[in-house]
């Protein structure tokens, strides 16, 4: 199938530059795939929509400080690396090996080293640490993760002083989406309620909506809630640049699936309730977790995922979705096509551009029943 299938018109003054407050107060699309009928809402109105029985699957993962700011070491010029995915975790000894993007690319070449210090200490404007500041965190540019033609880079961490997490919390800072400009706002809004382990590189956005009000409310209703994790990657910064979607190399993500929530889906679907995936991530790691031979889902605790929803892809485990607006011509555009089908999702988008829906991360929402 083309990529341009799934490319629509996305005005640039309806992407959301900072989120609603609170948190529930944004609109919410609700899409029925039956009929393809479109109702308008608000967030706080998923309860309406929500039986007691339900099961609301969360990804509960956390958006790392993990775009880092500094300097070459050798010349001082300004450079930026973006962790992606952890390769060898820290051990102790303030050392850890990642993948991940750097900027200036051309210059960041295997063996060049950034400096990078606590950002509490530098100038405002220029980033510039004072002429004593000791760097906090230091990068080595090891390899090329897949060859030279991807831009991936094999980075070497290390902590000359104290604890890793405590350097790189000190020196990093969450990333938000390129499209997203000059947001100085709190950074708390960028996270779920219900996050909790930080090991990804954009925010679950779908889940950004639920206040822990609106969560109690729907728990009181006898709706029940249960926990996967996927660390989010690259591919939900990129579109899809091949002409034909089934060409695109799909990134892989780690996801973890407990037995207790695996517990909670087969309880849910023998009652006869509906499994809700909260977000694009949560099905990705629901569905990443299915075990095609056996017929059921399988606990993991770190296992990589490359799987590519696309349209004619069947489900087998959540019956409804929440989801954001996504970029045109992405490999999440394809996922909600998959799950409803292109010509309703290409219609709900119309609609929503239509009527000024604020779209992608810090954006509205839209339910697919």
């Amino acid at each position: 199938m083309l990529t341009s299938d799934f490319a629509y018109d996305l005005p640039e003054e309806l992407i959301a530059q900072a989120p609603v407050e609170p948190r529930d107060s944004c609109r919410l699309l609700v899409l029925d795939r039956r009929d393809g009928s479109i109702e308008h809402r608000l967030f706080s109105d998923i309860i309406d929509y929500l039986e007691p029985g339900d099961l609301l699957v969360v990804n509960e993962t956390r958006v790392l400080p993990a775009r880092l700011l500094g300097f070459k070491r050798g010349t001082g010029g300004h450079a930026e690396v973006f962790l992606l995915r952890q390769l060898r975790p820290d051990t102790g000894d303030g050392t850890a090996r990642w993948e991940g993007l750097v900027k200036p690319g051309k210059r960041l070449k295997p063996g060049a080293v950034v400096e990078f210090f606590d950002k509490e200490g530098c100038d405002a404007e220029t980033g510039r640490p004072c002429p004593d500041a000791k760097p906090v965190l230091e990068a080595t540019i090891a390899d090329w993760a897949q060859g030279e033609a991807h831009g991936l880079r094999i980075i070497d961490l290390k902590a000359p002083r104290g604890s890793f997490d405590e350097a790189i919390h000190a020196a990093g800072t969450a990333p938000l989406p390129p499209y997203i400009h000059g947001y100085r706002g709190d950074m708390e809004l960028y996270q779920t309620v219900y996050s909790r382990n930080e090991s990804s590189a954009a925010a679950p956005t779908a889940g950004l909506h639920f206040t822990q009000e609106l969560l109690d409310r729907i728990m009181a209703k006898g709706v029940q809630m249960a926990t996967v994790e996927l660390e989010i990657g690259l591919d939900t910064f990129r579109i899809v640049e091949t002409e034909q979607a089934e060409d695109h190399p799909m990134h892989s993500e780690v996801f973890h699936i407990s037995q207790e929530t695996i517990d909670a889906i087969e309880a849910a679907k023998a009652r006869g309730s509906r499994v809700i995936a909260v977000g694009t991530t949560s099905m990705r790691a629901l569905e990443s977790a299915w075990d095609e031979e056996q017929g059921c889902l399988v606990a993991t605790d770190g296992k990589a995922t490359s799987l590519f929803i696309l349209p004619g892809y069947e489900f087998h485990v959540p019956d409804a979705l929440v989801t954001n607006f996504h970029i045109p011509r992405s490999t999440l555009m394809m996922l909600v096509s998959a799950f409803s089908s292109r010509e309703l999702i290409m219609n709900a988008y119309r609609v929503a551009v239509e009527e000024r829906y604020r779209m992608l991360s810090f954006g509205d929402a839209m339910l697919i029943i």
